[in-house]
């Protein structure tokens, strides 16, 4: 490209919401490109959930057949093991529709996938290692941005007719453009790191909730992929409390994995993730708008930040798409839509999410007991498909009706699988495409 180049449609960052937003307007006929910081998207991320409602986006982009042959996980219920017992929090098998589970995909491979996609249509451009540097302005309009090419150096400019900010809780677009989200205070931050996982463990989710500790297990084949959860803004405190404790600590807490625990090696095997969450009050300014969680940073709790952030990018091909092919610019009115379709959800889901956190301080604040419940030591949760009924009574009242009325157990898995308020492609960016089957999904990674 040109030191000055010019596009109707400038979407920055090649994430879920940037590539998936890039693709449907490339499918509208609309002239698009996406920058992407990156020369590549083999990162480590730890979003690699593709809930149910983007498994029917899949199909209904003629991608399902090509998704499924990814090589993956399938999670169809989630478990909870606490000191009083067993329970299954949550069953995808009752979610309507064809996708009954939440696939665990390494997310590079679903972004090639739709990148990919969006190469076949002869408006997308996607450009790489292309780092934003500013934002252009055209008046009090933003009208493109200028970008660093991390390969040489060398800086460039491209004007639009939109520019949408798709660029991750950091975003260098809301800082330019002097956009400050509100945040809402949050007691926990996160450690993720890997346990190898055997033939034999529980498949799925797994939470484990224990005064004092919360921890989640995330089955990705050969390792568990696991979120220890530590009070905001205490990572070097415990590290200096040193590796043979939190060895300890997991293997106390899960007895299963006690024979694992030292393939911590050190520190550098646990990642801390700063947990935020906050929203923008306003998405939008003249010529620019800003979406997933450039607009609205999700906690890790339900795993849903993906979820939302693509249908972000839906509502906005919707809405938009039809007066950027016609040439027209975008005003302020149609911008405002798009916050107006995607704010109740997102509100909705920050404020489970919000109530979620308070739960789970409660539990971190209280004091460990010094003997575990006897259904603590019990076998593996992922062989007890059932509530061990010996301790039932025991469990928190929600747990003790989600056991005895299996049925509302689809409520939470109908709330991170599927969303408050899915969204659909439009007609004009469908491709026949036979939807994935359950014996076509691949089982292993």
């Amino acid at each position: 490209m040109a030191n000055n180049e010019r596009t109707t449609c400038l979407v920055v960052g090649g994430g879920p919401a940037g590539l998936v937003l890039g693709l449907l307007m490339a499918r509208a006929g609309v002239e698009t490109t996406v920058l992407e910081k990156h020369g590549d998207f083999l990162r480590d991320f730890r979003g690699d959930t593709v809930h149910a409602s983007t498994l029917t986006l899949l199909d209904e982009l003629g991608l399902g057949e090509r998704f499924a042959a990814l090589p993956q996980r399938r999670m169809e219920s989630v478990q909870v093991q606490l000191d009083q017992g067993f329970a299954k929090l949550g069953d995808m098998r009752r979610l309507p529709g064809a996708h009954q589970h939440i696939a665990l995909v390494p997310q590079w491979d679903f972004l090639d996938l739709i990148a990919d996609a969006a190469a076949s249509e002869p408006t997308f451009t996607l450009l790489r290692n292309a780092e934003v540097v500013d934002l252009l302005h055209d008046g009090g309009r933003v009208a493109g941005v200028r970008y660093r090419d991390r390969t040489d150096g060398t800086e460039h400019r491209v004007r639009a007719s939109l520019t949408v900010a798709c660029d991750g809780r950091g975003s260098r677009v809301r800082e330019a453009a002097g956009l400050v989200p509100r945040a809402f205070g949050v007691p926990m931050d996160v450690w993720w790191f890997r346990l190898p996982r055997h033939a034999d463990d529980p498949e799925g989710g797994v939470g484990r909730v224990s005064a004092g500790h919360f921890m989640v297990m995330i089955d990705r084949g050969d390792y568990w992929q696991c979120a220890y959860l530590i009070g905001k803004g205490t990572d070097q405190q415990m590290r200096a409390e040193g590796l043979p404790g939190f060895r300890d600590r997991i293997a106390r807490l899960v007895p299963w994995v006690a024979d694992r625990v030292t393939d911590l090696e050190s520190f550098d095997d646990v990642k801390l993730l700063n947990v935020e969450l906050n929203r923008l009050r306003k998405w939008y300014a003249d010529g620019l708008l800003l979406i997933g969680d450039a607009a609205h940073a999700m906690s890790p709790v339900g795993g849903v930040g993906i979820n939302l952030a693509v249908a972000d990018a839906v509502a906005t091909a919707r809405i938009l798409a039809p007066a950027l092919r016609s040439g027209g610019i975008v005003g302020i009115d149609r911008l405002r839509k798009v916050q107006l379709r995607r704010w109740w959800p997102t509100a909705l889901i920050q404020g489970f999410q919000k109530l979620a956190h308070g739960v789970i301080f409660r539990v971190r604040s209280a004091t460990p007991a010094t003997d575990a419940h006897p259904a603590a030591e019990q076998g593996k949760v992922g062989m007890l498909d059932e509530v061990d009924h010996t301790t039932a009574g025991a469990l928190p009242l929600p747990l003790r009706l989600a056991t005895r009325f299996p049925v509302l157990q689809g409520i939470p898995a109908r709330l991170v699988g599927i969303g408050p308020l899915p969204e659909h492609a439009p007609a004009w960016a469908r491709r026949p495409s036979a939807p994935a089957t359950r014996e076509s999904t691949p089982q292993g990674s």
